[in-house]
């Protein structure tokens, strides 16, 4: 769908073109032009591809642009879901190639994508990293690791608790409630300009101001952002480095991702955790593929196996409850990744605006979608995009084995 945004928007041919409002650039319609541009739009850090040789993606191409599929009573296409959600990039992994890609609404092969809450996962396949290294337990307390938490809400509550949201700390993530969290956290992450002053100027000033517990550590799933946040500060503390050169180093460079990635950073030089990521469709398919790949790609054992099956087989389904079951109804949630349903074990990584990585092991099948949707989360957009995934996954088990 292109709604001439980006054409408005940063025209080489019309310098008077209106300015991006500095404390609206990520919301509609300027997320259409800006979340392909994010260094224009804020501070990053580079994380380095590193100087090896770049992962091939072989390609097979299949016409999946007719494959159909029903949702809400209403049939839909491919072609004309594509069209319909937004879309920005689009591919679709199986069995190893590349059997499906889109660049669309100005998107180009080089061009970085701001990944939102897909950054969550890959922060936490980092951590799977570490931890199959020894160098974090998930047993632990976080207090261990950050003792500067023992004044939050956080003591008591173990590095497992973070990963699985299961934390019993107050967080409104509201996006659009007066004065929540979320709301301070968009700030303090440096997206937006200081506004209010007595609100946090950075992460860790957030962090700190989290003493309110709802319930008990371990008794709930309830989706919190800036956990991701302080999982990423134990990696940081634990190892000295930047989570910026962590990902570069542990993830990027060893998985052979074609382009440099980038993270956005607050005024402090933090890394954004839990959504700054940005990279190129392409290189979010080779993620997708070394987790089809059980953590093995470019010839090495990047993530240890162990981590990659707990991702999609760990989660206990009795913890995730409420709005969560609109749109994975038999889903679970389990460090940081989604899993689709108790049987097949689907599992995915999600962000607001319509930011989809998929992985089916079990059918050897991934999709990136990343997308720039009018509202911040949809569950009929999420019902519908899933509806098209299996539907693809379906069609090439059936035409093309």
């Amino acid at each position: 769908m292109t709604d001439g945004t980006n054409e408005r928007l940063r025209n080489p041919m019309s310098p008077g073109a209106p300015i991006i409002p500095r404390n609206e650039w990520d919301y509609p319609p300027y997320h259409r032009w800006t979340f392909q541009h994010i260094r224009e739009m804020t501070p990053t850090a580079q994380i380095w591809r590193g100087p090896g040789p770049v992962l091939p993606l072989p390609s097979a191409p299949v016409d999946i642009d007719q494959v159909k599929f029903k949702t809400s009573g209403k049939t839909h296409t491919i072609a004309e879901f594509l069209d319909g959600s937004f879309t920005d990039g689009f591919l679709v992994l199986w069995r190893g190639n590349i059997v499906a890609e889109r660049y669309m609404n100005g998107m180009r092969p080089h061009g970085q994508h701001l990944a939102m809450s897909i950054t969550k996962s890959i922060v936490a396949t980092l951590f799977g990293v570490l931890h199959g290294k020894g160098l974090v337990d998930t047993r632990a307390q976080v207090t261990h690791y950050l003792p500067e938490l023992a004044a939050t809400a956080y003591r008591g509550a173990t590095v497992q608790h973070l990963l699985d949201m299961t934390a019993g700390v107050t967080f409104d993530e509201s996006y659009t409630t007066e004065g929540s969290h979320m709301q301070k956290l968009d700030h303090a992450c440096g997206w937006k300009p200081i506004t209010r002053p007595d609100w946090p100027k950075t992460m860790w000033e957030l962090i700190i101001t989290l003493t309110e517990q709802e319930r008990p550590h371990g008794s709930q799933f309830s989706y919190r952002s800036i956990e991701t946040d302080i999982l990423a500060l134990v990696l940081e503390r634990t190892t000295g480095t930047s989570l910026a050169e962590l990902l570069s180093s542990e993830l990027w460079a060893p998985m052979g991702a074609e382009e440099d990635a980038y993270i956005t950073v607050d005024p402090a030089g933090m890394a954004l955790a839990d959504g700054g990521f940005n990279a190129t469709l392409r290189d979010m398919a080779r993620f997708a593929l070394l987790h089809l790949n059980r953590g093995w790609i470019n010839h090495r054992q990047v993530v240890p196996e162990e981590w990659i099956s707990e991702c999609r087989n760990g989660g206990n389904p009795d913890l995730y409850t409420g709005v969560y079951r609109t749109s994975l109804p038999d889903g679970a949630y389990h460090n940081q990744f989604w899993i689709e349903d108790q049987q097949r074990r689907a599992y995915m990584c999600r962000g607001i605006f319509g930011q989809f990585i998929y992985m089916d092991p079990q059918s050897e099948f991934g999709v990136v979608k990343l997308s720039t949707w009018p509202e911040f989360v949809s569950s009929e957009r999420t019902i519908e995009t899933l509806a098209a995934f299996h539907a693809i996954r379906d069609y090439l088990e059936r035409e093309c084995l």
